[in-house]
């Protein structure tokens, strides 16, 4: 049985994009190892992924055997997208920091897809630990691009990254839990020691294993 790797671009940018090398690397070096998988690609970076609607909020809350046509064509893409997640086995998310965050287009996306009966159950017997995620059984690879370092866990740019502590916040509640990230650092730095921490990179995704 073919096995599916989505794989989730949110740069706007095109070929000057880092995050999308990494993820045309992952996916090169990803079927020299595992040919019986196939690849989805979703851009969210250079499409237009609609915001959340007052429409869009009705209809996702309403119970689906009284969802109107109107209801139905509003939740259409969120639709094709949760769909794509759950057809997924290996989903690489490859997103540059934006403002030590993430690009508005990859919020609007995670909006689409963070939908309760679909991605996620709330339950209320654990007030504190409400979420149960229905995303199960799938690895999650985040190839992130910075334009400088100090980001990572104990380092001093710590408490200024909302990039890889969100997305594995929303992931982990959409119920992956297998999370593996790989971080470039120093975009807007260059020189020699941001090709010297590309070569590392790309060395890190080209021993990535199952």
């Amino acid at each position: 049985m073919m096995k599916n790797i989505l794989i989730i671009n949110a740069s706007p940018r095109g070929k000057r994009s880092n995050s999308r090398r990494l993820t045309e690397l992952f996916a090169e070096k990803w079927l020299e190892k595992n040919p019986d998988y196939t690849i989805t690609h979703r851009e969210v970076g250079q499409e237009s992924i609609p915001h959340v609607s007052e429409a869009w909020i009705a209809a996702a809350f309403k119970p689906v055997a009284l969802r109107t046509e109107e209801d139905q064509t509003t939740l259409v893409i969120s639709n094709q997208l949760i769909a794509e997640l759950r057809n997924a086995n290996v989903i690489v998310l490859g997103s540059p920091m934006y403002n030590w965050s993430i690009p508005s287009a990859l919020k609007a996306y995670l909006d689409q897809v963070i939908r309760v009966h679909e991605t996620i159950e709330i339950s209320m017997e654990d007030p504190k630990n409400p979420y149960v995620g229905l995303l199960k059984h799938k690895k999650l690879y985040l190839l992130l691009s910075r334009g400088n370092g100090g980001y990572g866990s104990g380092e001093y740019y710590e408490h200024m990254n909302f990039q890889s502590t969100y997305l594995k916040t929303v992931f982990n509640i959409m119920g992956v839990a297998d999370i593996t990230e790989i971080s470039l650092n120093g975009e807007a730095i260059g020189g020699e020691s941001f090709e010297q921490a590309m070569k590392s990179v790309e060395l890190q995704i080209d021993q990535l294993t199952i």
